[in-house]
């Protein structure tokens, strides 16, 4: 009797709907959640300027900010795309908490050294540098780590470049095509995989 296989198929069958119940979150929920933050991101250059938060917030991206670097514990160095490197500030700001990265400013030289004591910066508020595989990104739902990128330069480095929105990803739709184009892969090499067996299985008899 040619029929097909009943676990492999429920099996199969939850699998295509995992994916499409996957492909729809990112499309009808994932997607507006990520358009609502952009608008909100947009606008943030133009509200008034806040002390420099003690702690994550996206919706904090691009807004206006100053804080007061009390002490420098080091300062790292960060790819900057075609200006080189970025010197980031860690800072002790002598209050509880996790203290403040600043970002000085950039060189192209891979050696260059500042010399910078601190005191009050203002500036916009940006990621830091996230050291966290691509990956673990995917899983890890703690909010990035932020700086204040100083809008004036430190001694010896060229100016900081304003943060854009475009850096912001939005690729939700295009995800949402992948998880539906894996289901329908996944289904269509399942049908022809089935059909053939159950040809083969015909012809044997």
């Amino acid at each position: 009797m040619r029929r097909w296989p009943l676990v492999p198929t429920i099996l199969v069958a939850l699998a295509v709907a995992a994916m499409i119940a996957l492909g729809l979150w990112q499309l009808l929920i994932r997607l507006p959640e990520k358009e609502a933050q952009l608008a909100q991101l947009a606008a943030n250059p133009a509200r008034p300027a806040i002390a420099f938060p003690r702690f994550p917030d996206d919706a904090l991206l691009f807004r206006r900010a100053s804080g007061f670097c009390l002490s420098v514990a080091s300062i790292d160095r960060a790819g900057a795309g075609n200006a080189g490197y970025r010197l980031i500030a860690n800072c002790r700001t002598g209050a509880e908490g996790p203290g403040m990265k600043v970002q000085l400013g950039t060189t192209r030289d891979p050696d260059a050294q500042v010399r910078w004591s601190g005191g009050k910066v203002s500036g916009w508020i940006s990621h830091a540098p996230d050291a966290r595989p691509l990956i673990a990104g995917l899983f890890n739902h703690v909010p990035r780590e932020l700086l204040l990128v100083a809008d004036t330069p430190a001694p010896g480095l060229a100016a900081n470049t304003r943060p854009d929105i475009s850096i912001v990803r939005n690729n939700h739709f295009a995800y949402a095509m992948q998880w539906f184009f894996f289901a329908a892969v996944a289904s269509v090499i399942y049908v022809l995989a089935v059909r053939r067996r159950i040809a083969r299985d015909g012809d044997g008899r």
